[in-house]
Formats: structure tokens, C-alpha cells, sequence
């Protein structure tokens, strides 16, 4: 058996069990899950060979590297959805979904991605149509003066 061969396993769990987490329907106890089955079936004890990897790895002055998107940023916005650069799911609204299912901000997410903070997660048509039934309905017809007016008149 090869000094290499504990690395190589822990390469390959890693691999594989990243092309499954980046499934759209697998939760992270999955992925769990299928770590420890890979595991034993390799036969291989992960923490011995993640710390020879630390050992091999670079100084901690490297940089981090960002994630890559899960798609290219300018596919990103379309008329009617916006996905998801961690998962490439695709949404009317990002709000929500980042911060239950990656933990995110709106913030952190276009830092982790570098985007610019007028890149918008909310699908364009999906904004219109808010926008448009606000009009409908009077919002921010009337100013608060105006309101607080017709609070002493009657």
C-alpha cells in the first residue's frame, strides 16, 4: 500500500460527496450519511488522512478561495427567475432560500460571490407585478403629513 493511497481515498469521498451535495434535493444529513458509508467502505480513516493533507497543504498566508457559482453570474438574472449560485436553483425571490437552506445574508452572498449590490434577487417580472398592484391599491400615494391630517379632522 502506497504512503499516497489514504489522500487518494479522501480525495475521491470528497469528490464524490460534493457532486451529490450539489444536488438541489439532498439535505445535509444526506451527504453525511454518504460520507461515513464511503468511508468504511474505502476503509480508510478520514482523519488520519486529512491530517497528513494539512501537513502537505500551504501556509495559512494563502488566500481562501471564493466557491465557484454553480452557474455562469450573468445567466444568474432572467425575466422570470433568479438562481442560486451556491445550488442553481432557480427562485421568483433569493431572500428566503439563502438564509434557510445556506445560511447567508443577501450581504454575505454578494460578497461571497463578488457581486455588485444593485444585482438584483428578485426575478425582474416578479417585481413588476408587485410594483404594479402597490399603484393599483394607492400605496405611497399619500405622504404621512397627509395621513395624520385626516387623523385631527375627524
Amino acid at each position: 500500500m502506497s504512503k499516497d493511497r489514504p489522500t487518494d481515498a479522501a480525495n475521491i469521498i470528497a469528490t464524490v460527496a460534493a457532486a451529490y451535495a450539489a444536488r438541489s434535493d439532498v439535505t445535509a444529513d444526506q451527504v453525511v450519511d454518504l460520507v461515513a458509508k464511503l468511508s468504511a467502505q474505502f476503509g480508510e480513516d478520514l482523519h488520519n488522512a486529512a491530517a497528513n493533507h494539512a501537513a502537505e497543504a500551504p501556509t495559512a498566508s494563502s488566500s481562501p478561495a471564493r466557491p465557484q457559482p454553480a452557474l455562469p453570474v450573468k445567466e444568474a438574472v432572467t425575466e422570470d427567475k433568479v438562481f442560486c449560485l451556491c445550488c442553481g436553483r432557480g427562485f421568483k425571490m433569493l431572500k428566503r432560500h439563502l438564509g434557510s437552506e445556506h445560511g447567508l445574508s443577501e450581504d454575505e452572498y454578494r460578497a461571497l460571490f463578488n457581486l455588485p449590490a444593485d444585482m438584483p434577487l428578485v426575478a425582474p417580472s416578479y417585481s413588476a407585478r408587485k410594483a404594479a398592484y402597490a399603484k393599483k391599491v394607492g400605496l405611497g400615494k399619500h405622504s404621512r403629513d397627509d395621513y395624520e391630517a385626516s387623523l385631527h379632522d375627524a
